[in-house]
C-alpha cells in the first residue's frame, strides 16, 4: 500500500492492472528497482546484511547486523512488507534500520501475493515461520511488525496465532495500517487514494476476495483483542489510513491491552520505509526502541 512510484506518475496502474501477469511481474519488478538505491544505502549505514533464505519452506530474508552473534542473541523479530499485498515494497527499507539500531536479528516474510494467492495465503505462511520460530526459541524472545499492508498482517496474525492457541508474540508493531476490511475510514474521504481512485478495501479487493469482511481473522477488529501483546502503533496526519490506525489502537485498549499511538505532524503514508528525513530517523528509532525494551535479551 505504499506509494510505488513518485508523486505525478500514475499508481493508478498497480490498481487497475495487476491482474495480468505480464503487468504483474513489470510492475514487481519495477518496485524492486525503485528501492535498490535506498536498500544499498541503508544497508551500508547500519552496517547490516541481508541473505535469501526460507524458513518452513517459504521465501524470507534474513537481516542482521554485520558480525553479530546470531546463536547467542535468541532474540528475532518477523517482518511483513508493505506492498498492499500485491508487490513487495519495503522488505529491506523497513527491516534493515531496526536489524542495525537493535542488533536483533530479522526475518523478512516474502509471503505469497495477491490476486494469484488471495486470503489466507499470506497469513499462512505468516504463521509458518512464526510456528518455526517458536521451535526455536520462547515467545518471549520474538516480536513481529509491518507496515501498511504489513501492519494489515501482524494484526492478523496476531488474531489467528490466538485462534490457534498458540503463545503470542512478547510485541508487536502495526505501522500505519488497518485491521478492518469492512469500513472506509475518515481520512480517505479527504485525503488523495494511495492507489489510483480507490479506497483501501477497493484496493485490497483482491486480497480479501470470496471472505466476508467483517470475518474476525480477516479484520481482527471485529474479534476478540483482549491477551493481545504490548503494541506500537504508528501513522502521520498525511496518512490515507491514519483513521484505521487510530480505530485499531482505541480497540486495543478497550479491550485492555498496551498500546501506544505515535502520530507524525505532516508525514506521508508509511514515509520511514521510503523517504530519508529526520522525522524518517525519528521514526525509526522509536520502533527500534520499543522492541528493545519488551523483548528479553
Amino acid at each position: 500500500m505504499e506509494p510505488l512510484v513518485k508523486a505525478g506518475s500514475a499508481p493508478e496502474m498497480t490498481a487497475t492492472l495487476m491482474r495480468n501477469a505480464i503487468t504483474r511481474k513489470a510492475v514487481r519488478a519495477a518496485a524492486a528497482n525503485h528501492l535498490k538505491p535506498l536498500n544499498k544505502s541503508r544497508a551500508k549505514r547500519f552496517d547490516v546484511e541481508v541473505e535469501k533464505g526460507k524458513v518452513a519452506g517459504v521465501p524470507v530474508k534474513f537481516v542482521r547486523r554485520r558480525g553479530s552473534d546470531t546463536a547467542a542473541n535468541r532474540r528475532l523479530l518477523i517482518n511483513f512488507h508493505g506492498g498492499g499485498f500485491m508487490v513487495d515494497s519495503g522488505s529491506e527499507t523497513e527491516t534493515i534500520p531496526i536489524a542495525g539500531l537493535t542488533g536483533i536479528s530479522i526475518i523478512t516474510v516474502m509471503y505469497r501475493m495477491a490476486p494469484e494467492h488471495p486470503f489466507p495465503a499470506a497469513v499462512d505462511d505468516a504463521l509458518a515461520v512464526y510456528r518455526d520460530a517458536l521451535e526455536h526459541r520462547p515467545a518471549g524472545s520474538i516480536g513481529i511488525y509491518g507496515t501498511s499492508a504489513g501492519a494489515v498482517l501482524t494484526a492478523q496474525l496476531l488474531a489467528r496465532i490466538k485462534a490457534e492457541g498458540l503463545p503470542l508474540p512478547r510485541a508487536a508493531g502495526v505501522f500505519s495500517g488497518s485491521a478492518d476490511f469492512a469500513l472506509v475510514s475518515d481520512c480517505e474521504a479527504f485525503l488523495p487514494p494511495i492507489m489510483g481512485s480507490r479506497s483501501a478495501p477497493e484496493t485490497l479487493a483482491d486480497y480479501s476476495v470470496g471472505t466476508d469482511r467483517t470475518d474476525p481473522l480477516l479484520s481482527p477488529i471485529y474479534g476478540d483483542l483482549s491477551g493481545l501483546p504490548p503494541t506500537m502503533l504508528m501513522t502521520s496526519t498525511r496518512d490515507q489510513l491514519l483513521s484505521q490506525t487510530v480505530r485499531f489502537h482505541l480497540a486495543l485498549r478497550k479491550a485492555g491491552v498496551e498500546a501506544d499511538l505515535m502520530v507524525y505532524e505532516g508525514m506521508l503514508h508509511a514515509f520511514w520505509a521510503y523517504m530519508e528525513c529526520p522525522e524518517t530517523d525519528d521514526a525509526l528509532a522509536a520502533q527500534a526502541a520499543f522492541f528493545q525494551r519488551h523483548l528479553a535479551s
